[in-house]
């Protein structure tokens, strides 16, 4: 590939590295670069061989261009030259994955998805903009308490490995709700369905307003740039690069996007160990002498942080948020077969505990920096992040975190995208026996209008802009998953039988039930306060109505 670049370029006379002396350069160099790209396809008759060359070529042209921002200052231009070109490169995966596209393709990728591909695009998927910077403002406060929760996550994925994922290839399902229609009924098929559109809408919508805010505070607002557009373009983006492909395109883009995630935290820890003169063993132990890494509690059964509730509540939210959750599942799905799902599933867990202690790690080590530096901390821990990358530690930093904000946010919103508008479509319009072209129709209005609904509840969002009511909204999966875990596991552990309006009852009572309980536990359970565990709560309440309904 290298050889085959100097080449091309040797060939236009072209020294592709001075142009990147100045923006109008770099500018001058992606015309070059899109001329080069046509030239190429035309004399190769647009071989799949030459569109992968094209594609890499263009990656490497940012790659060199990442490069020089090292020597230069973070100026307006630049950071949004980069945030363009990086919607580029995904508009550019879009277009080679959608080629010849169908709606099966867009549902299932035809399921041939590569299972190490999926496996590393899920971890950008898992980690939305919230835990981009949530998780390191949050080491000040609970240290590593935050480990437990995603030692609960590796059970709850080996959960799925074991029981879901053979279920969902043995039934052949799209749509993981089909299950409850062929176990129970159409009222417990459309409940459980319908619990997931009113989760994933709402949960993915506030992600994206909190990843968007962070960038209107600390990017568009100095340019006068409306918060509306803002989210707007963002939304439309998204819409553009998955309208064709839907899960094909999002199993490469969601790849491309995790890298960007990762590599983002990796170099502000590589940089700011390097500012505090830090090695790596050196660091470990600086974090360790100021009580960061403290993992475990198993003193108070009432606190928050007590290591049962921590590692359960992980658990249940690993198996119900991923193992009943379309948005997830659609991925894994699209493996060509079971054995490479759960190849896909265990790689995944095991980086994830990785990704996860590397947050935890980069969140001591902004608690440690500004110690030694006499910055200030935010009142709000999640503006720790933002502000010194962008504002302390040097303009890759900088522009690092804007494309790993921007990829976590993004990666997590175009996977519900996808995942809301293939559950409405199959388990709502009923597309099974519909004509390709009817259903080509139906799946772009479909996919339109969430991109729109999503645009809606972010400007609500953004004019309520009560801490309280985000916090609230961000802790309501909770409370709708809880049925979704109760009807799945009545259906996979009883031989018993429901049917009938009784269903969606049941699973609207149970939330409320379990909301009263959570607000007074502290009064009825000697000062027990219910914390992660509510889900586990919910799904029993459920459980327990549905059994209390239900036949031999």
């Amino acid at each position: 590939m290298i050889k085959r670049v100097e080449i091309i370029i040797k060939h236009n006379q072209v020294i592709y590295i001075n142009y990147f002396n100045n923006l109008q350069g770099f500018l001058q160099l992606l015309l070059l670069m899109s001329r080069l790209h046509v030239k190429n396809l035309n004399h190769y008759d647009k071989s799949k061989k030459n569109e992968v060359d094209c594609l890499n070529l263009f990656i490497m042209a940012i790659f060199t261009f990442l490069y020089v921002v090292i020597h230069n200052s973070m100026n307006p231009l630049l950071v949004l030259s980069i945030i363009f070109i990086y919607f580029c490169v995904l508009i550019t995966i879009s277009y080679f994955t959608s080629r010849g596209a169908d709606t099966n393709t867009f549902f299932t990728a035809n399921r041939q998805s590569p299972w190490y591909l999926v496996a590393f695009g899920m971890i950008g998927a898992s980690l939305s903009g919230v835990t981009f910077i949530s998780v390191p403002g949050n080491v000040g406060k609970i240290g590593f308490s935050y480990f437990q929760i995603v030692l609960g996550y590796l059970v709850g994925y080996w959960v799925i490995i074991g029981i879901l994922m053979p279920l969902y290839y043995r039934l052949n399902l799209i749509s993981i709700y089909t299950y409850l229609e062929q176990r129970f009924d159409q009222w417990s098929y459309k409940t459980g369905s319908l619990f997931f559109l009113i989760s994933r809408t709402i949960g993915s919508s506030l992600r994206l307003f909190l990843a968007a805010t962070v960038l209107q505070l600390f990017l568009f607002d100095a340019w006068g740039i409306p918060f509306f557009v803002t989210v707007a373009v963002t939304i439309m983006l998204i819409w553009v690069y998955t309208f064709k492909g839907g899960i094909k395109t999002i199993v490469w883009t969601d790849t491309f996007q995790t890298f960007f995630l990762v590599t983002a935290v990796i170099i502000t820890v590589v940089k700011i160990s390097g500012d505090l003169g830090l090695n790596f063993t050196e660091m470990i132990a600086a974090i360790q002498a100021k009580g960061y890494t403290r993992i475990f509690h198993f003193e108070d059964v009432n606190s928050t942080l007590f290591f049962p509730k921590h590692f359960l509540g992980g658990a249940f939210i690993a198996i119900t948020m991923t193992g009943m959750d379309q948005e997830i599942m659609q991925k894994n799905l699209t493996c060509k077969t079971l054995g490479d799902a759960q190849k896909n599933m265990f790689w995944f867990s095991l980086t994830l505990v990785f990704v996860n202690l590397l947050f935890l790690t980069l969140g001591a080590l902004l608690y440690l920096y500004s110690e030694q530096h006499g910055l200030a901390i935010p009142e709000y821990s999640d503006e720790l992040f933002p502000v010194l990358a962008l504002n302390e530690l040097g303009p890759l930093v900088g522009i690092f975190f804007l494309l790993g904000i921007t990829a976590s946010s993004y990666a997590s919103a175009d996977s519900a995208l996808a995942g809301l508008t293939t559950s409405f479509c199959i388990d709502f319009l009923k597309f099974k026996d519909k004509e390709e072209s009817i259903k080509q129709r139906q799946k772009f209005i479909v996919h339109l209008s969430f991109s729109l609904l999503f645009l809606v509840i972010i400007l609500i969002f953004k004019e309520v802009n009560e801490k309280s009511v985000i916090d609230a909204v961000l802790n309501v999966a909770g409370y709708t998953y809880g049925p979704l875990l109760g009807l799945f596991a009545f259906g996979l552990f009883t031989n018993r039988h429901i049917k009938g309006l009784a269903v969606p009852l049941i699973c609207v009572a149970s939330p409320i039930l379990t909301y009263l309980i959570s607000l007074n536990s502290e009064i009825w359970f000697g000062g027990y306060k219910i914390g992660i565990e509510v889900l586990i709560l919910n799904g029993l309440i459920t459980f327990l109505g549905l059994w209390a309904i239900s036949k031999k």
